[in-house]
């Protein structure tokens, strides 16, 4: 039997109100997937942390992006107890969801993924080893930082058209209809008219990411000149409130410093 649960009560209240240890002690699979790394050690440690009643020999299927050495080193304490830590973020958004169509990037042992591999499928049909445990993290960073990164120059591309004299919405259609339309630009395109009353995936998450990716890139020693770039207009949208809108704001930001009509 395998446990999802949930860093505060208000957001577990829908499916389950018991604390991480009480949950951890009696299944044999946890699944979580919080906000950021400071969220992740709140779950895990502490007296009534994972940790504290994680079962000898369960799995532990950490879905969070976060910081790939807080990965490995709270992997290393699961180890420590008996158990088995696998690092599985999806990579999709609610459009992919609603299709069935999310997938899972995997690190961690091979067996332990085996155990799990059917929780995982019923969530989405694709799932990818990539190695050892911290390195499917790392992947999610890698796959994010494109995703901001695509959005700002799908703006920029838009707004060179538009201010040139071609209407926003040709611009749009023509840009989500070529060769540079992903996934992601297709099923954001209409954000540039009017942003989701709830963010898919808000300013202040995306930034989190993108300051993984710098982080990494200079561990590393590997350039990341357009997610630098990328970043800085994440804290200009910030700046102009739009911290809690979707990061497809970045357009809006964009289009207010070029002097036209936005949101």
């Amino acid at each position: 039997m395998g446990v999802c649960f949930f860093r505060t009560a208000a957001s577990a209240s829908r499916l389950m109100s018991t604390k991480p240890r009480a949950v951890a002690e009696r299944t044999d699979v946890v699944f979580s997937m919080v906000s950021n790394t400071e969220a992740l050690d709140a779950i895990a440690r502490g007296p009534d942390g994972v940790l504290g009643g994680i079962r000898t020999s369960a799995v532990w299927v950490e879905m969070s992006t976060v910081s790939p050495a807080a990965t490995r080193a709270l992997a290393a304490e699961v180890a420590a107890a008996g158990a088995i830590l696998l690092d599985a973020p999806v990579s999709g958004s609610a459009v992919t969801l609603d299709q069935g169509q999310l997938s899972f990037m995997v690190g961690g042992e091979a067996a332990a993924l085996e155990r799990v591999r059917a929780y995982l499928l019923a969530i989405g049909p694709t799932i990818t080893h990539v190695g050892p445990v911290g390195l499917a993290v790392t992947m999610k960073i890698a796959t994010n930082l494109g995703l901001a990164v695509q959005m700002l120059a799908f703006s920029e591309g838009i707004l060179l058209a538009e201010k040139s004299g071609i209407p926003r919405a040709t611009a749009v259609d023509v840009l989500s209809h070529s060769v540079i339309a992903s996934p992601m630009v297709q099923y954001r395109s209409n954000m540039v008219f009017e942003l989701p009353a709830e963010a898919w995936f808000d300013c202040n998450m995306m930034q989190k990411d993108m300051l993984l990716a710098l982080e990494l890139g200079r561990q590393l020693e590997v350039p990341l000149p357009t997610t630098a770039v990328t970043n800085e207009m994440l804290t200009a949208a910030r700046g102009m409130g739009y911290a809690k809108e979707d990061f497809a704001v970045l357009f809006h930001t964009l289009a207010k410093m070029s002097g036209l009509k936005t949101l």
